[in-house]
């Protein structure tokens, strides 16, 4: 699975105008699914985003995680990360997982941060959504569950 993680002061999502989730100051973490993508690696993300130390402390470093200041979360499906711009001009799309895998994969990321206590917000799978954001800093990372295999 990859997953875009943006520290936001605030981010909200739309679908046919009408808000359906919203978070102050947080993470907003787009999220897609690869064909391949196992409970293994929504267990893998669900662990490391809430716990990553990506928010300043007193002195301004990056010491302080998601749970540390009590912040939430909005997690958007997004299926388009799993895109390959390589070959001609529009992306193909067949690393991506079948609609019905990426919603159960989806699905149990949400249900494991509520699990763990992570005030969570969300998109609607599938839908054509208005994402809107303040990106803090701005600091914006990639986190990639099947490169972490790679490294242990």
């Amino acid at each position: 699975m990859k997953a875009v993680i943006q520290r936001v002061t605030s981010a909200s999502v739309e679908v046919d105008h009408q808000m359906i989730g919203q978070i102050d100051e947080g993470l907003l973490v787009l999220l897609g699914a690869a064909k391949g993508d196992t409970p293994v690696d929504v267990d893998y993300l669900v662990e490391k985003i809430p716990n990553l130390r990506i928010f300043p402390d007193d002195e301004g470093k990056m010491n302080r995680s998601l749970m540390d200041m009590a912040g939430q979360l909005l997690l958007v499906s997004q299926f388009t990360l799993l895109g390959d711009m390589h070959r001609g001009r529009r992306p193909g799309f067949d690393q991506a997982a079948h609609p019905d895998q990426a919603r159960q994969l989806y699905d149990s990321a949400i249900a494991k941060f509520r699990e763990k206590g992570v005030p969570i917000q969300t998109g609607q799978f599938g839908a054509n959504m208005l994402v809107s954001l303040k990106n803090n800093g701005p600091v914006t990372f990639i986190l990639d569950s099947r490169k972490e295999a790679l490294v242990k």
